[in-house]
């Protein structure tokens, strides 16, 4: 399996804001010859405050410990989301991640994923078995208003014994 295909095109990824629910959020996401990148305005009127895009993996990722990703952000604080299934509605498994205006290479295990409904943590939900993995993608929702930018330069499949260098920032 190539970074790329996780990665993919533009036109895989499916943009998800707050104005499901009211709010004014508003993002696209462009493809760059260096990656994806997720960019907008974070809106907090009407009791709005997210902005999210995902995709559904054509991949099986059986077998995996977790993920690197590189990324180069605008200081805010993203979530990457997991999911079993391609229903907005369900659990989602969710790690937190700080950007930079630098590029960053971050390792993400599973065990480090937590279970979430709507925000809101689902005590009991365990761990997202690696071969369930049907969606991934990414979202803001640090309750800070204003414009945003995260470049996804690549997003890589983790194995067992893979090197786990610690997390670089260059």
């Amino acid at each position: 399996m190539q970074k790329s295909e996780l990665l993919g095109h533009v036109e895989h990824w499916l943009i998800l804001n707050d104005g499901v629910m009211g709010g004014l959020s508003q993002s696209q996401v462009f493809e760059m010859s260096t990656g994806v990148e997720f960019r907008g305005y974070l809106s907090l009127k009407n009791n709005g405050g997210f902005a999210s895009i995902r995709k559904t993996l054509n991949v099986r990722l059986d077998g995996i410990i977790g993920f690197r990703l590189v990324v180069k952000g605008d200081g805010r604080c993203y979530q990457f989301r997991l999911r079993q299934d391609e229903d907005p509605g369900s659990v989602a498994w969710r790690r937190q991640f700080k950007t930079s205006a630098w590029q960053q290479e971050m390792t993400i295990l599973l065990n480090e994923f937590e279970p979430v409904y709507r925000g809101r943590p689902v005590p009991g939900a365990g761990t997202l078995p690696a071969s369930a993995i049907r969606q991934l993608g990414f979202m803001l929702v640090d309750k800070i208003e204003g414009p945003f930018q995260l470049l996804i330069r690549s997003i890589e499949p983790l194995f067992a014994g893979s090197s786990l260098d610690l997390d670089k920032t260059y």
